[in-house]
């Protein structure tokens, strides 16, 4: 009897494992969200520097103003990337062209109340206060922990949410395809799991991509890139989705201390989806854009980015730029 029950015992357990493992948590895709916005000068020319209009001085101690209407977006996502075009450092002499931007070193605690991620430097005006200034503000990103890249270097670090990124930065004063490949390759080598390339390129003022920049952005996706990041136009540049990948040829100006009234109020925030398989594999999924007037008041920029009102003339506006068919 005793053995039959054992028998029995064991039958129901063969019967019940099954079941148990069917219930058991299955692994799931992971989805991740990260922010690409334009040029965010934070700071100014030597002549603006201490100007009662201008962003040093308006923005003061006053951390969170550039991106307080933004900042949903910046602190819910998985990562966020500005292009930072120009130094924050109290040292060095500005070069000697016509516009030196510079932003107190303090400054840096703009990023960090901000929830900015990501940061680079790939950029014609990273060395405007000289190699002494350009390694001061590298050096207070490194103490913040955030990561950068910088022009002809590649980038391999991972996100709080655990996403392996590789970016490789290129300037237009050069910009080397075979080189370009290779880091997008050695990269991938190295485990990243997305490629992001960072290019600082193109016409300033022109809304429509050369085809320099069209043709170094395919061989990017067609080398394994998933994501082309474009700036210095200063305006907004075409979208395009290309093989497996998406190219943003210009997010021109974001928050930009460089110029009080320019011609152009127009920007975006983009949000990529990127998913990662069960399997691991990564690829990229929605794209959603949010139109953005650079300054919060009409009239003169006061550097601090707000959305434009769903539907309305500039947010169509916006988004024509983006697809090709503002004229």
């Amino acid at each position: 009897m005793r053995r039959l029950r054992e028998i029995a015992i064991l039958l129901l357990l063969a019967l019940l494992l099954p079941l148990g493992a069917a219930g058991a948590e299955q692994p799931e895709e992971q989805h991740f969200v990260l922010t690409f916005v334009g040029d965010c000068t934070l700071g100014a020319t030597p002549s603006l520097f201490s100007a009662k209009l201008g962003l040093v001085e308006i923005v003061g101690e006053d951390y969170g103003y550039p991106f307080r209407n933004v900042q949903q977006y910046f602190s819910e996502d998985d990562g966020t990337f500005i292009n930072l075009e120009g130094p924050l450092t109290d040292q060095g002499y500005p070069a000697k062209k016509r516009f030196a931007f510079r932003g107190p070193s303090r400054f840096i605690n703009i990023l960090t109340q901000s929830s900015v991620d990501v940061a680079s430097v790939a950029n014609n005006h990273a060395r405007d206060y000289g190699q002494v200034g350009y390694e001061s503000t590298l050096s207070l990103l490194q103490e913040a922990q955030i990561p950068y890249v910088e022009h002809e270097k590649t980038s391999l670090f991972t996100l709080e949410c655990g996403l392996k990124v590789g970016m490789y930065g290129m300037t237009y004063q050069r910009m080397d395809e075979k080189q370009m490949v290779d880091a997008i390759a050695s990269l991938r080598k190295q485990g990243a799991e997305l490629v992001i390339v960072a290019a600082h390129w193109g016409s300033e003022g022109s809304y429509r991509c050369n085809e320099e920049q069209r043709r170094l952005a395919h061989a990017a996706v067609d080398a394994g890139a998933d994501i082309v990041w474009g700036s210095h136009p200063h305006v907004l540049q075409g979208m395009e989705s290309y093989g497996d990948g998406v190219i943003f040829y210009s997010l021109g100006n974001f928050s930009f201390g460089g110029n009080g009234a320019p011609d152009d109020y127009d920007s975006v925030l983009v949000q990529q989806e990127v998913i990662r398989s069960v399997d691991g594999t990564v690829r990229l999924g929605q794209r959603t854009l949010v139109p953005v007037c650079i300054s919060s008041e009409p009239g003169y920029n006061n550097f601090q980015p707000t959305p434009y009102e769903k539907d309305s003339e500039e947010y169509l506006r916006v988004l024509s730029k983006l697809n090709g068919t503002f004229q």
